[in-house]
């Protein structure tokens, strides 16, 4: 999942050691629901680029993952906050988990298009 993920209302646990630090309030809440919300969380932290500041991919066990822009500072402050690895995927490269699971997802909207074809 990208920037466009399902979004929980309600409070996040541990949100308040992020504020500040990772781009808006908003942001830094969603981070820590998400990571209270799946197993095995670990992040990666992406490099700046012309376009964005650094970003952070916080990766499930399962493979699901939400990318947000959190700034230099923000990386190393999520993790800390958070209490979850953090990798510079420049070193470490992404997770097969994370291909895996975006492959899993095109089959099924694949599939998706398929059935809703087959009913019209």
């Amino acid at each position: 999942m990208g920037l466009l993920d399902r979004f929980r209302s309600g409070a996040a646990r541990g949100g308040g050691a992020l504020r500040g630090g990772v781009g808006s309030g908003a942001d830094a809440r969603y981070l820590a629901e998400w990571v209270h919300t799946r197993i095995g969380v670990e992040g990666y932290i992406e490099p700046k680029t012309t376009i964005t500041d650094v970003t952070v991919v916080l990766i499930a066990a399962d493979g699901e993952w939400t990318r947000r822009i959190v700034g230099e500072r923000g990386a190393r402050r999520l993790a800390g906050g958070l209490r979850i690895p953090v990798y510079d995927v420049r070193k470490t490269g992404y997770p097969q988990r994370m291909r895996d699971y975006d492959a899993r997802r095109r089959v099924e909207r694949q599939r998706a298009v398929e059935r809703d074809l087959r009913d019209q």
